[in-house]
């Protein structure tokens, strides 16, 4: 069942194309989940980055983003910016991890992100968890590939300040890029509140969603 029934939300899978994409796509929801599920089960598998430094950085992050959460980060070292031509190592480090987690949600880039990398992981995504529901976070960028989101998570307002928080305070190495700040990050917080009707929100994009109305 493609769907999340309420009340069943146990374990979370978490994937990233790049050390820092979970936290900046879906870091609130991760903060907002784990403080109301004690002892969430969440499984990240990250792509790039492992054995540099950055690694540890998500590693530092994701425990921050995942309080009193059972946290398992694998961190892959595929060559940013180079997916396509290593298809294969990411979709068998995919199916690996369907092997040992049955998650009762992941997040996961979108399908459409302008980013060769990112649109790569996503498009993986359902090859190897062909029954879970997927939500697609958003990640702003120079390309300018924002779309229009199906799915919001509104934020509390500490919520969305302890995103902007964390991510300053464990990711030093984006700190020189020049959209890396927290107006970016607040400010399309607060444009996806709007649309939510809330202050501060994430959104996130649904390629197909099974519906149980029997009640």
């Amino acid at each position: 069942m493609i769907g999340l029934r309420p009340g069943r939300l146990g374990s979370v899978v978490a994937l990233g194309a790049h050390c820092d994409d979970i936290a900046i796509g879906a870091g609130g929801t991760l903060l907002t989940l784990c403080a109301s599920r004690p002892g969430l089960r969440v499984d990240a598998l990250v792509l790039s980055g492992g054995g540099t430094p950055r690694e540890d950085e998500e590693r530092a992050a994701l425990a921050a983003f995942c309080p009193g959460a059972d946290v398992d980060v694998t961190v892959l070292k595929l060559p940013d910016g180079r997916f396509p031509a290593h298809w294969e190592e990411a979709k068998n480090a995919l199916e690996e991890l369907r092997r040992r987690t049955d998650p009762d949600l992941i997040l996961a880039p979108r399908t459409d992100d302008a980013h060769q990398d990112h649109r790569g992981l996503a498009k993986l995504v359902p090859t190897a968890f062909r029954d879970h529901l997927a939500l697609g976070y958003e990640i702003v960028k120079w390309d300018g590939d924002l779309g229009s989101p199906s799915v919001y998570q509104p934020l509390d307002d500490d919520v969305a300040e302890s995103k902007v928080r964390l991510l300053q305070e464990h990711y030093a190495s984006q700190r020189h890029r020049g959209w890396y700040d927290r107006e970016a990050f607040l400010g399309l917080a607060r444009i996806r509140g709007i649309e939510a009707a809330a202050k501060y929100a994430e959104a996130f994009f649904v390629k197909k969603l099974t519906l149980d109305l029997k009640g």
